[in-house]
Protein backbone atom coordinates (compact mmCIF):
# COMPACT_ATOMS: atom_id res chain seq x y z
CA UNK A 1 0.00 0.00 0.00
CA UNK A 2 1.27 3.83 -0.39
CA UNK A 3 -0.10 4.93 2.59
CA UNK A 4 -1.51 4.45 6.17
CA UNK A 5 -3.98 6.48 6.06
CA UNK A 6 -6.36 3.78 7.10
CA UNK A 7 -5.00 4.31 10.46
CA UNK A 8 -7.21 5.70 13.54
CA UNK A 9 -6.85 8.84 14.28
CA UNK A 10 -5.04 9.69 10.96
CA UNK A 11 -6.56 13.55 10.24
CA UNK A 12 -8.52 14.15 6.94
CA UNK A 13 -5.31 16.14 5.40
CA UNK A 14 -3.41 12.66 6.21
CA UNK A 15 -5.82 10.83 4.20
CA UNK A 16 -5.98 13.26 1.09
CA UNK A 17 -2.35 13.21 0.77
CA UNK A 18 -2.23 9.31 0.94
CA UNK A 19 -4.56 9.04 -1.53
CA UNK A 20 -2.66 11.56 -3.92
CA UNK A 21 0.56 9.34 -2.89
CA UNK A 22 -1.13 6.02 -4.02
CA UNK A 23 0.31 7.49 -7.60
CA UNK A 24 3.99 6.89 -8.69
CA UNK A 25 5.50 5.70 -12.00
CA UNK A 26 3.49 2.47 -12.21
CA UNK A 27 0.37 3.58 -10.97
CA UNK A 28 -0.55 6.60 -13.31
CA UNK A 29 -3.95 5.81 -13.44
CA UNK A 30 -5.88 3.94 -10.84
CA UNK A 31 -9.85 3.02 -10.38
CA UNK A 32 -11.74 3.95 -7.35
CA UNK A 33 -10.60 0.39 -5.54
CA UNK A 34 -6.99 0.54 -6.72
CA UNK A 35 -7.06 3.77 -5.27
CA UNK A 36 -8.13 3.14 -2.20
CA UNK A 37 -6.50 -0.35 -1.52
CA UNK A 38 -3.31 1.51 -2.18
CA UNK A 39 -4.15 4.18 0.33
CA UNK A 40 -5.23 1.91 2.93
CA UNK A 41 -8.99 3.33 2.77
CA UNK A 42 -12.00 2.68 2.72
CA UNK A 43 -14.02 2.36 -0.48
CA UNK A 44 -16.55 4.95 0.64
CA UNK A 45 -13.86 7.13 2.31
CA UNK A 46 -11.75 7.32 -1.02
CA UNK A 47 -14.71 7.87 -2.97
CA UNK A 48 -15.94 10.74 -0.93
CA UNK A 49 -12.30 12.64 -0.60
CA UNK A 50 -11.31 11.34 -4.25
CA UNK A 51 -14.76 13.71 -4.93
CA UNK A 52 -13.19 16.86 -3.20
CA UNK A 53 -9.80 16.40 -4.84
CA UNK A 54 -11.45 16.37 -8.27
CA UNK A 55 -13.37 19.48 -7.62
CA UNK A 56 -10.22 21.30 -6.54
CA UNK A 57 -8.60 19.84 -9.37
CA UNK A 58 -6.23 17.87 -7.81
CA UNK A 59 -7.79 14.62 -9.34
CA UNK A 60 -8.88 14.13 -12.67
CA UNK A 61 -11.88 11.25 -13.11
CA UNK A 62 -11.42 9.83 -16.94
CA UNK A 63 -14.24 8.74 -18.58
CA UNK A 64 -13.27 5.03 -18.15
CA UNK A 65 -13.90 5.42 -14.14
CA UNK A 66 -9.84 5.93 -13.43
CA UNK A 67 -8.22 8.88 -11.56
CA UNK A 68 -5.16 10.18 -12.89
CA UNK A 69 -3.41 13.59 -10.87
CA UNK A 70 -4.77 16.60 -12.09
CA UNK A 71 -3.11 19.49 -13.69
CA UNK A 72 -3.71 21.66 -10.47
CA UNK A 73 -0.89 19.88 -9.17
CA UNK A 74 1.52 20.18 -11.95
CA UNK A 75 0.72 23.68 -11.56
CA UNK A 76 1.90 23.99 -8.01
CA UNK A 77 4.67 21.58 -8.43
CA UNK A 78 6.53 24.08 -11.04
CA UNK A 79 6.07 26.78 -8.09
CA UNK A 80 8.70 24.81 -6.01
CA UNK A 81 12.03 26.56 -5.91
CA UNK A 82 13.96 23.15 -7.20
CA UNK A 83 11.75 23.63 -10.78
CA UNK A 84 11.60 27.63 -10.37
CA UNK A 85 15.13 28.66 -10.21
CA UNK A 86 16.72 25.54 -11.45
CA UNK A 87 14.81 24.84 -14.42
CA UNK A 88 14.76 28.61 -15.89
CA UNK A 89 18.46 28.59 -15.26
CA UNK A 90 18.76 25.60 -17.17
CA UNK A 91 16.69 26.30 -20.05
CA UNK A 92 18.33 28.30 -22.67
CA UNK A 93 21.44 26.37 -21.91
CA UNK A 94 19.40 22.79 -22.62
CA UNK A 95 18.51 24.57 -25.93
CA UNK A 96 21.80 25.49 -26.84
CA UNK A 97 23.05 22.02 -26.22
CA UNK A 98 20.52 20.64 -27.96
CA UNK A 99 21.33 22.84 -30.75
CA UNK A 100 24.76 21.93 -30.88
CA UNK A 101 24.44 17.81 -30.27
CA UNK A 102 20.66 17.15 -31.79
CA UNK A 103 20.27 15.05 -29.02
CA UNK A 104 18.18 14.53 -26.55
CA UNK A 105 19.00 16.63 -23.52
CA UNK A 106 18.19 16.64 -19.90
CA UNK A 107 18.53 17.84 -15.99
CA UNK A 108 18.14 16.03 -13.16
CA UNK A 109 18.46 16.59 -9.51
CA UNK A 110 18.90 13.33 -6.80
CA UNK A 111 15.33 12.88 -5.02
CA UNK A 112 16.14 10.73 -1.97
CA UNK A 113 17.74 7.27 -3.73
CA UNK A 114 16.08 8.04 -7.20
CA UNK A 115 16.93 10.97 -10.12
CA UNK A 116 14.03 13.32 -10.31
CA UNK A 117 13.74 14.68 -14.25
CA UNK A 118 13.09 18.44 -14.20
CA UNK A 119 13.22 19.37 -17.89
CA UNK A 120 13.96 17.72 -21.20
CA UNK A 121 14.73 18.76 -24.95
CA UNK A 122 13.34 15.67 -27.42
CA UNK A 123 16.41 15.23 -29.95
CA UNK A 124 15.53 14.00 -33.49
CA UNK A 125 17.40 10.86 -33.41
CA UNK A 126 15.89 7.27 -32.80
CA UNK A 127 16.56 6.43 -29.49
CA UNK A 128 14.59 5.09 -26.96
CA UNK A 129 13.90 7.54 -24.05
CA UNK A 130 12.37 6.22 -20.87
CA UNK A 131 13.03 9.51 -19.18
CA UNK A 132 10.49 12.02 -19.15
CA UNK A 133 9.64 15.44 -16.90
CA UNK A 134 9.16 14.45 -13.74
CA UNK A 135 10.01 10.72 -13.63
CA UNK A 136 11.92 9.05 -11.35
CA UNK A 137 14.74 6.49 -11.83
CA UNK A 138 17.60 4.20 -10.58
CA UNK A 139 20.53 6.39 -10.15
CA UNK A 140 22.80 2.80 -10.69
CA UNK A 141 21.21 2.95 -14.39
CA UNK A 142 21.79 6.24 -15.65
CA UNK A 143 24.15 8.84 -16.43
CA UNK A 144 23.12 11.72 -14.41
CA UNK A 145 22.22 9.25 -11.73
CA UNK A 146 25.74 8.20 -11.75
CA UNK A 147 26.66 11.45 -11.55
CA UNK A 148 24.68 12.12 -8.78
CA UNK A 149 25.50 9.54 -6.72
CA UNK A 150 28.86 10.10 -6.89
CA UNK A 151 28.43 13.10 -5.39
CA UNK A 152 26.05 11.52 -2.67
CA UNK A 153 26.73 11.34 1.28
CA UNK A 154 27.38 7.71 2.82
CA UNK A 155 23.92 7.31 3.60
CA UNK A 156 22.56 7.88 -0.07
CA UNK A 157 25.56 5.56 -0.97
CA UNK A 158 24.37 2.99 1.20
CA UNK A 159 20.50 2.98 0.14
CA UNK A 160 21.43 2.77 -3.89
CA UNK A 161 24.21 -0.17 -3.22
CA UNK A 162 21.04 -2.23 -1.30
CA UNK A 163 18.67 -1.90 -4.51
CA UNK A 164 20.96 -2.23 -7.78
CA UNK A 165 17.96 -3.94 -9.43
CA UNK A 166 18.71 -4.87 -13.59
CA UNK A 167 17.38 -2.67 -15.69
CA UNK A 168 18.52 -4.24 -18.75
CA UNK A 169 21.48 -7.04 -19.58
CA UNK A 170 24.27 -4.67 -19.66
CA UNK A 171 22.98 -2.71 -16.03
CA UNK A 172 26.30 -2.65 -13.69
CA UNK A 173 24.61 -4.86 -10.25
CA UNK A 174 27.74 -5.13 -8.95
CA UNK A 175 28.60 -3.30 -5.67
CA UNK A 176 32.08 -2.98 -6.44
CA UNK A 177 31.77 -2.22 -9.65
CA UNK A 178 29.94 0.45 -9.29
CA UNK A 179 32.01 2.07 -6.45
CA UNK A 180 34.92 2.07 -9.05
CA UNK A 181 32.55 3.41 -11.91
CA UNK A 182 31.76 5.90 -9.12
CA UNK A 183 35.72 6.97 -8.08
CA UNK A 184 36.04 7.42 -12.23
CA UNK A 185 33.66 9.84 -12.27
CA UNK A 186 34.61 12.12 -9.60
CA UNK A 187 38.30 11.99 -11.18
CA UNK A 188 36.92 12.58 -14.48
CA UNK A 189 33.89 15.03 -14.17
CA UNK A 190 31.85 12.28 -16.30
CA UNK A 191 29.84 9.35 -16.01
CA UNK A 192 28.61 7.37 -19.35
CA UNK A 193 25.65 4.47 -19.73
CA UNK A 194 25.61 1.92 -22.09
CA UNK A 195 22.47 0.48 -22.96
CA UNK A 196 21.87 0.41 -18.83
CA UNK A 197 18.47 2.18 -18.81
CA UNK A 198 17.17 1.25 -22.53
CA UNK A 199 19.00 -0.84 -25.23
CA UNK A 200 19.63 1.31 -28.33
CA UNK A 201 20.35 4.17 -25.68
CA UNK A 202 23.75 6.03 -24.51
CA UNK A 203 24.53 8.69 -22.29
CA UNK A 204 26.48 10.97 -21.13
CA UNK A 205 26.73 13.61 -18.22
CA UNK A 206 28.31 16.20 -15.83
CA UNK A 207 27.69 17.40 -12.93
CA UNK A 208 25.90 21.36 -12.58
CA UNK A 209 27.77 22.85 -9.66
CA UNK A 210 26.03 25.87 -7.54
CA UNK A 211 27.77 28.14 -4.44
CA UNK A 212 30.64 26.89 -3.08
CA UNK A 213 30.98 24.17 -5.82
CA UNK A 214 28.06 22.06 -4.61
CA UNK A 215 26.85 19.55 -7.30
CA UNK A 216 22.93 20.86 -7.13
CA UNK A 217 22.14 18.76 -10.83
CA UNK A 218 23.63 16.77 -13.50
CA UNK A 219 23.18 17.76 -17.29
CA UNK A 220 23.27 14.60 -19.72
CA UNK A 221 22.64 13.47 -23.16
CA UNK A 222 21.39 10.45 -24.82
CA UNK A 223 22.77 9.21 -27.95
CA UNK A 224 22.70 5.47 -29.65
CA UNK A 225 26.53 5.93 -29.16
CA UNK A 226 28.89 7.17 -27.19
CA UNK A 227 32.57 5.43 -29.22
CA UNK A 228 32.73 8.81 -32.15
CA UNK A 229 31.65 11.36 -30.05
CA UNK A 230 32.26 10.99 -26.44
CA UNK A 231 35.40 14.01 -26.13
CA UNK A 232 32.82 16.35 -28.33
CA UNK A 233 29.56 15.87 -26.32
CA UNK A 234 31.88 15.98 -22.91
CA UNK A 235 33.22 19.24 -23.93
CA UNK A 236 29.41 20.84 -24.95
CA UNK A 237 28.27 19.40 -21.69
CA UNK A 238 30.71 21.18 -19.53
CA UNK A 239 30.67 24.77 -21.10
CA UNK A 240 26.60 24.16 -21.03
CA UNK A 241 27.00 23.00 -16.78
CA UNK A 242 29.30 26.04 -16.56
CA UNK A 243 26.73 28.14 -18.04
CA UNK A 244 23.83 27.14 -15.54
CA UNK A 245 26.23 27.33 -12.84
CA UNK A 246 27.13 30.75 -13.13
CA UNK A 247 23.46 31.78 -13.13
CA UNK A 248 21.99 30.23 -10.47
CA UNK A 249 24.95 31.66 -8.38
CA UNK A 250 24.83 34.87 -9.69
CA UNK A 251 21.07 34.96 -9.45
CA UNK A 252 20.53 35.93 -13.05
Amino acid sequence: MAGNAGRRGASVTSRALDLLGAFDAEHRSLTLTGLARRAGLPAATAHRLAGELVRWGALQRQESGEYVIGRRLWDLGLLAPVQTGLRQAASPFLHDLYAATLATVHIAVRDGAQVLYLDRVSGNASVPIVSTVGSRLPMHATGVGKVLLAHADEGVLGVALGALTRVTPYTVTQPKRLLEQLRRVRADGYATTGEEMSLGACSVAVPVRGDGGAVVAALGVVVPDLRRQLPRLVSALRVAAQGIGRVLVSGR
